[in-house]
């Protein structure tokens, strides 16, 4: 389930309110996503695998963390190397061919 958007990291590209196909996300005012409707996430990872900042955490769990969970705590994620940590497991964080040519086109 998506767990943490950074503020800090967001580039405010959009990229994970486009690619979530149970529209979690709407477009906060100040242009980082807000979880708007975080009970829908399928737990797909498409959100983190497609933010370009790493910016997003999405924990392997259909279930919300307990509150006490390290893993909602954005310095543990950052050094833990768990803010996209999906997207480099896929070998999208850099290289030649980069996101690409993963699953299908970049987005825009």
């Amino acid at each position: 389930m998506i767990e943490v958007v950074s503020a800090e990291r967001c580039i405010a590209c959009d990229k994970c309110v486009e690619v979530c196909p149970t529209h979690v996300f709407d477009r906060g005012a100040d242009g980082i996503p807000l979880l708007a409707r975080r009970s829908d996430c399928q737990t797909c990872f498409m959100c983190e695998a497609y933010c370009p900042a790493d910016a997003l955490f999405v924990a392997a769990t259909t279930t919300p963390l307990p509150p006490e969970d390290p893993q909602l705590d954005q310095d543990y994620l950052i050094e833990h190397d768990l803010l996209g940590s999906y997207r480099a497991k896929l070998g999208w964080g850099g290289g030649p061919l980069g996101a690409r040519f993963a699953i299908g086109p970049e987005l825009p």
